[in-house]
Parts: structure tokens; sequence; C-alpha cells
């Protein structure tokens, strides 16, 4: 049964996640059709970028301590790509040169949607798989 919760538990984080992500595109979309200024779209990216950040760290780590170590390891890639952008400082959103990198910044986040709802899908799948292993000892 913890394991079902642990996985429970994954898929609130990783809906946290998306929804931080589809912020993230809607407001570079509504940049895109001239709906928002460049200096509100890029403040209220830069509000959720460190929280994505945290939420992806923990994630992994609950991962890890959990003993879920495929799953940890699916997603190191994305905390690697977080991480390697907070150290270079690439990671907030420059005001002057968002309508340059627009491009960029919307696909960049598109992968991390995708990237997403791959690790939710197995998520969803390992949680069925332990809810019906579960019901089966009993």
């Amino acid at each position: 049964m913890g394991d079902l919760y642990v996985w429970l538990i994954s898929f609130f984080f990783l809906v946290a996640l998306l929804v931080i992500i589809v912020f993230q595109l809607m407001c570079l979309a509504d940049l895109e059709f001239d709906y928002i200024n460049p200096y509100d779209s890029s403040s209220r990216i830069n509000k959720v970028i460190l929280p994505e950040y945290i939420a992806e760290g923990v994630l992994c780590i609950f991962y890890l301590l959990t003993g879920h170590w495929c799953m940890s390891l699916l997603c190191v890639p994305y905390l690697h790509y977080n991480l390697r952008l907070y150290t270079r400082r690439q990671h907030l959103i420059d005001v002057t040169e968002i309508f340059n990198l627009l491009h960029w910044e919307k696909k960049q986040r598109l992968f991390k949607l995708f990237y997403l709802i791959f690790l939710l899908f197995l998520s969803i799948f390992w949680m069925i798989l332990t809810a019906l292993e579960d019901h089966d000892l009993e």
C-alpha cells in the first residue's frame, strides 16, 4: 500500500509541474499575439521558474529515496538541464531579449511538456500496476 501512496504523490508533483509549464507556454503565447507586454510576460514566467526547478529536484530525490531507481534515472536529464541553466545564469528570461528568443523558449518548454507527459504516463502506469498487485494480495 505504501508504493501506491508514492505513485500518488509523484502523480501530483508531475501534475503541478505540468501546470507550471503550461502557464509558461500560455504567457509566451500571449506575448506572441500581443495580449501582454514583454515585461509582464517575463516577470510572470520568472516567478515560476525556481518553483519548477525545486519541484523537479524534490521529485527526483523522492524517487531516489523511495527506491524507484528507474523513474529517478528518467528524471535526471531534466534535472541536469535545469541545473545547467541555473548555474550558467540562463534560467531567467530577459525582458529585452524575449522577442528574439521567443521561438527557442517555446520550443524548450514544449520539449519539457512532452517529457513530463511521458513521465506522467509512466507514473500512472506504475500506480495502476501497484493498485492491481495490492488488490491481488487481498
